[in-house]
């Protein structure tokens, strides 16, 4: 390569656009629990210290290799795969093989929220919610594909950046269907755990699934506590911690994801879709619904129906 076409391809890059503002990009940014979809393709490095983010996280290395750290189990991720975890678990890259430095790194970021959303996992959610670490199969992904999202989501176009969420549910149901492979057991459900992080860890996991697979009903903290045998001070404590969100906040923000799902359906009202995703009063819906994506849901809709 010239030293004319790397300056060209250096400034290529410098002009590519940002991803363009979403109105729900504040509700997605606020806070730890749930970040903002992303897609990053960079060298691969050595992080300093663990770090948690409200997401589903993969990985896919083209050449070389990683060492891992998920909250003190080791995992070594090689390349041409994509690796897939719950970065709300602390996690460390501590090590790169050597011929690492000749390749990229290519991560995705997909809300937790959205993820838990996603119907028909089954084992996957399980697998991912308690800790695992699992390697998808070369039939789901390759590296061709993942390009071509992160091509879309630098393109700045909203609407190409929700047809890669919409394929990335897709080839989550496919590896619900196909299989993966394991390179960390889920662990945050077992009675031996790793660390002594891992106990409360195991009892938030179990009240996010209560949540999730029952977020139409009435949900109290106490209901939810009982769910783990605890007492509500200390799981809604507990949960607070280990999700840096409280059991309230992370209601509401199931339900509104519910919401904007059924919204995007088409065949609801708005005062059903608000019951269907769990909210008591209409006035109670557009209050929530205002503040996390700056519109009514009448003009979500539209919006969406116009294009």
């Amino acid at each position: 390569m010239t030293v004319d076409s790397v300056v060209q391809l250096r400034r290529a890059r410098e002009k590519a656009p940002r991803p363009t503002p979403r109105p729900d990009r504040s509700f997605y940014s606020s806070g730890k629990a749930f970040g903002r979809f992303g897609m990053r393709s960079f060298a691969p490095q050595i992080m300093p210290q663990p770090h948690v983010h409200g997401h589903i996280e993969f990985n896919w290395l083209t050449r070389g290799s990683m060492d891992y750290v998920f909250d003190g189990g080791p995992v070594t991720v090689g390349s041409d795969r994509l690796v897939a975890f719950w970065a709300g678990i602390p996690h460390q890259t501590i090590g790169l093989s050597p011929e690492t430095a000749e390749g990229r790194q290519l991560n995705i970021y997909l809300p937790m929220d959205a993820f838990l959303e996603m119907p028909q996992l089954g084992r996957l959610t399980e697998t991912l919610m308690g800790g695992g670490v699992i390697q998808l199969n070369p039939d789901c992904i390759g590296l061709e594909t993942l390009d071509r999202w992160h091509q879309d989501y630098r393109s700045g176009n909203a609407l190409r950046t929700d047809i890669v969420r919409s394929e990335i549910g897709t080839m989550f149901r496919r590896a619900a269907i196909t299989g993966w492979d394991t390179l960390l057991p889920a662990w945050v459900e077992t009675t031996g755990t790793r660390t002594r992080t891992g106990s409360p860890v195991r009892y938030v996991v179990r009240m996010v699934r209560h949540i999730v697979e029952n977020i139409t009903d009435p949900l109290s903290a106490e209901d939810i506590a009982k769910v783990v045998g605890l007492h509500p001070n200390y799981a809604t404590n507990l949960f607070t911690k280990v999700m840096h969100t409280s059991v309230q906040k992370f209601v509401t923000r199931m339900r509104l994801i519910r919401a904007r799902s059924l919204l995007f359906d088409g065949s609801l009202s708005v005062a059903n879709v608000a019951f269907q995703a769990g909210f008591v009063s209409q006035t109670q819906f557009y209050e929530h619904f205002r503040k996390a994506y700056g519109m009514t849901p009448s003009q979500m809709r539209r919006d969406t129906i116009e294009g």
